[in-house]
């Protein structure tokens, strides 16, 4: 009888552990597949970022999930959801699509922005690559020059940027 019971005991904890992991997976946006990276204390030790030496590109994916064969780029956003998911964010997950397919030889058909109330799926286009290997070229081109412009008419990222106080064209 004690053995029943210890049994029962055994089959209870690893029903609760497995809802336990469910409920962190999805609070943390990720779908199903296999952790194979990670850049958060969280799920365990900090990977080494990943690099592409022709592009000098260096880029730490919250998560690489492996499903299907495939990898998939997560990242995970705070703060308030959006309607639609930021330029910048959309470019982030795109150059975390290119890095896992120079790093692992693997092209992403998509990654994933997880914001704390809604994911978006970004598709990995040919399309997308072109545009943030333009995108690339155009930065690398602008750490050349001797002076670049504020390209933005938002006050709340000025109010936040580290060059603030040295900016003479702040908006703030």
């Amino acid at each position: 009888m004690t053995s029943l019971y210890l049994a029962l005991a055994i089959l209870l904890a690893a029903v609760v552990l497995f809802v336990v992991a469910a409920r962190q997976r999805r609070a943390a946006g990720l779908p199903g597949g296999r952790v194979v990276y990670t850049d958060t204390r969280g799920w365990g030790r900090v990977e080494k970022p990943l690099y592409d030496s022709e592009l000098g590109l260096t880029g730490k994916p919250d998560y690489l999930i492996e499903k299907d064969g495939g990898l998939i780029p997560v990242e995970v956003k705070t703060g308030r959801t959006p309607e639609a998911p930021y330029d910048s964010h959309i470019f982030q997950v795109a150059a975390y699509c290119y890095l896992v397919e120079k790093s692992f030889g693997k092209r992403p058909t998509h990654g994933i922005i997880h914001y704390s109330s809604r994911d978006f799926a970004v598709d990995y286009t040919p399309e997308l690559e072109s545009a943030l290997l333009d995108l690339l070229a155009r930065i690398r081109m602008d750490e050349s020059r001797a002076e670049v412009h504020r390209s933005h008419e938002q006050e709340h990222r000025c109010r936040r940027c580290g060059f603030r106080e040295m900016c003479d064209e702040r908006l703030t």
